[in-house]
């Protein structure tokens, strides 16, 4: 069995193994990263084989960890992802090359079409309809996006949110409320199948899906980095956060919205941003922690997407895509039946 986790912001890390009896055997690490002394290798090799082949990651992360000789150093790795790698073997798990990618980049649509679509394209990818696929998002309205699970009252002041031109809506993932201004956002979906990510933590995922981005990113001379559990972020500040719902029908649907443009006093007008929130990030504003693209670039929203996608292409080879007109017709079914509801917006008052 072969497997491979490329550990975000790190090295690749390669396993080989066999399972007799079931108990993990012939057990080889491999990788791009650093590791001294040399002679730990033969060291996290012993401590695996033998190993119940059920063991799961946190576990084979403990033995791991226990045969390293004391003052060993792992750069680039951990025990952890050599954990993930396994579990990826053991599992089957596939890797992203191992799909054919479609990337879409389509018409601008509203708010809570998008919410929809993306909704309906997760379930096309699970069903075996839709094969996985990139979609960079296109709107010419302005909205704040609520979380799944978030309270409106707490979240948004209505009356401020109206005034300024804000439409406000809810999402199917989890996460905090995103102030969504025209122009001033880039926000992209995947939509995945769950064998892309077998073997990982939830946690893991999340840096896993987002890895691609770190690399554009840092093309564009931006020091970033992920910061768990679901921030892209740089020395500078917090660039963006990520979301993500599983199907039953096992497909992921991971977004990300970056702020591309922002105005700080205009998100704490709109936004109900409160102190308990703000209590570990070290600050006592919400604006202060994002430092949008376009002060660390320069460039324009269309230069950063158009980086975003030629990088995504040279990882994964995908080619250009469409909605097809009967998932836009599902999409607005959707909006009609859900995402423009009050039921939906105020599931959680």
């Amino acid at each position: 069995m072969h497997g491979e986790y490329k550990v975000p912001g790190g090295k690749l890390v390669v396993v080989d193994l066999d399972v007799d009896d079931g108990l993990i055997s012939n057990f080889r690490l491999a990788g791009d990263f650093f590791l001294e002394p040399d002679s730990a290798l033969e060291d996290i090799d012993r401590a695996v084989n033998g190993l119940p082949a059920e063991t799961d990651a946190t576990a084979l992360a403990a033995a791991i960890r226990r045969g390293l000789p004391e003052g060993t150093t792992l750069l680039g790795f951990s025990p952890e992802s050599i954990a993930t790698a396994i579990r990826r073997s053991l599992s089957g798990a596939a890797d992203w090359r191992d799909f054919s990618w479609q990337l879409i980049h389509a018409k601008s649509v509203s708010p809570r079409m998008h919410l929809a679509l993306d909704e309906v394209l997760t379930a096309e990818v699970g069903a075996g309809r839709r094969g996985p696929t990139l979609r960079i998002w296109e709107w010419d309205e302005s909205a704040v996006v609520l979380g799944s699970f978030q309270s409106v009252k707490n979240e948004v002041d209505l009356e401020q949110a109206k005034a300024h031109g804000f439409e406000v809506v809810r999402r199917i993932t989890g996460g905090g409320a995103m102030l969504m201004g025209k122009g001033q956002i880039i926000t992209y979906s995947l939509y995945v199948p769950a064998e892309l990510v077998k073997g990982m933590t939830f946690a893991d995922s999340y840096a896993y899906l987002d890895d691609w981005v770190l690399t554009a990113l840092r093309s564009l001379g931006i020091e970033a980095t992920y910061q768990p559990l679901n921030d892209i972020t740089s020395p500078a500040g917090k660039i963006g956060g990520a979301a993500q719902k599983r199907l039953g029908n096992g497909a992921v649907l991971h977004h990300v919205t970056m702020s591309y443009d922002m105005d700080g006093e205009l998100m704490a007008q709109v936004l109900r941003i409160g102190r308990e929130k703000l209590s570990d990030k070290g600050t006592t504003s919400a604006a202060k922690r994002v430092d949008p693209l376009r002060s660390q670039t320069g460039l324009s929203r269309a230069e950063i997407i158009e980086r975003m996608k030629a990088t995504f292409v040279s990882l994964t080879d995908a080619v250009p895509g469409d909605i097809t007109p009967e998932e836009y017709a599902a999409a607005e079914a959707a909006v009609a039946s859900k995402f423009s509801t009050d039921a939906w917006l105020n599931r959680v008052p």
